[in-house]
């Protein structure tokens, strides 16, 4: 008995002794996730992005076996909670889940100076978790089935027509101001905060055009209440496949992925990296999952992080330089 106690004794000092070598770091990510992910969302609540977020994150919490906690801190393009994950801690329990106005406003704000974060240097690209085409729409008042003659009307046009964006520097700010410097026609900027109000004028007649992710408007197409003039992804969406792309009318200059994927800030180990990536992967891929995103016209992702980065970068390389140009400023 003696034996077996100083043997227990040994062993158990031994252990001591490995565990007082090993770093801390690699000790938490074996254990990761031991408590609750918070996911910033940098809109306010009942929006695509916001609503995908807690989609995917329920999903990922039954494979990981930890909730997620989805906040939503919005303003300024979706820039202040991006800062706010800019800043945190690496280590996996502060993420972020944004959308293709990553790309314009972060670069709108770095051409004004007042940009606090730099989305290749203080985030780490995860996966994306869902592919959302962006669509461009007009009020029924408009005699335009499609983009090719919206633009035709509006260049013999009088007076300007009203575009509505969700705010300067976002997507659809970039799109209506580079379709009238490229296509040569007059329209004026209505900026709205958040994609509702937008659609709410837009159905109203108030403005005449306008666009956001495709979910928003979906059933308003669908419903003949707004005309559906293109996708601005490169192939058509499976949820309105009779909507050409801007490609295919000729504005190839307006094409750009829609996308909402998930973020780390800079600096979180490899290994917790991987095991979400996995859990995005498997929740985009889940036959619930796709069900749903399929009623509002999103696509599962699941990108490897190489392909995400790389996104990232032809979108900011492709945007900045005409944001530049067009002196497209984040209020």
């Amino acid at each position: 008995m003696k034996s077996l106690t100083r043997r227990a004794i040994l062993h158990r000092g031994a252990l001591a002794g490995l565990l007082a070598l090993t770093p801390v770091p690699l000790l938490a990510q074996a254990e990761y996730p031991n408590k609750p992910i918070r996911v910033v969302v940098p809109f306010p609540a009942g929006g695509t992005t916001d609503m995908l977020a807690r989609l995917l994150t329920q999903k990922m919490g039954e494979s990981l076996g930890q909730s997620f906690v989805v906040e939503n801190v919005g303003g300024a393009g979706g820039s202040l909670g991006a800062e706010q994950i800019a800043r945190a801690a690496p280590d996996g329990y502060s993420l972020l889940f944004h959308n293709l106005t990553f790309s314009t406003t972060t670069s709108s704000l770095q051409y004004a100076g007042r940009s606090r974060h730099d989305i290749e240097k203080d985030f780490v690209p995860i996966s994306v978790g869902a592919y959302v085409p962006m669509l461009l729409l007009a009020h029924p008042s408009v005699p335009a089935k499609d983009l090719k003659e919206f633009v035709a009307i509006a260049k013999t046009s009088k007076d300007p027509m009203f575009y509505g964006s969700t705010g300067p520097g976002s997507v659809m700010n970039f799109s209506g101001e580079l379709l009238k410097r490229d296509a040569g026609i007059k329209l004026d900027h209505v900026p709205f905060k958040g994609a509702a109000p937008l659609v709410q004028e837009l159905l109203s007649g108030r403005i005449q055009f306008g666009g956001d992710q495709l979910s928003t408007s979906l059933q308003h197409a669908k419903a003949g209440a707004l005309r559906p003039l293109a996708v601005q992804s490169a192939t058509r969406s499976s949820a309105l496949p009779d909507v050409p792309t801007v490609r295919e009318q000729g504005f190839a200059f307006l094409e750009l992925q829609g996308w909402n994927g998930f973020f780390a800030p800079a600096g979180t180990p490899d290994a917790i990296v991987a095991r979400l990536h996995k859990a995005i992967v498997a929740a985009s891929q889940a036959p619930d999952v796709r069900a749903k995103m399929a009623m509002v016209g999103a696509e599962p992702g699941g990108s490897s992080q190489e392909e995400m980065r790389q996104m990232l970068r032809e979108q900011v390389s492709k945007v900045k330089p005409v944001i530049e140009d067009l002196k497209l400023i984040v209020q």
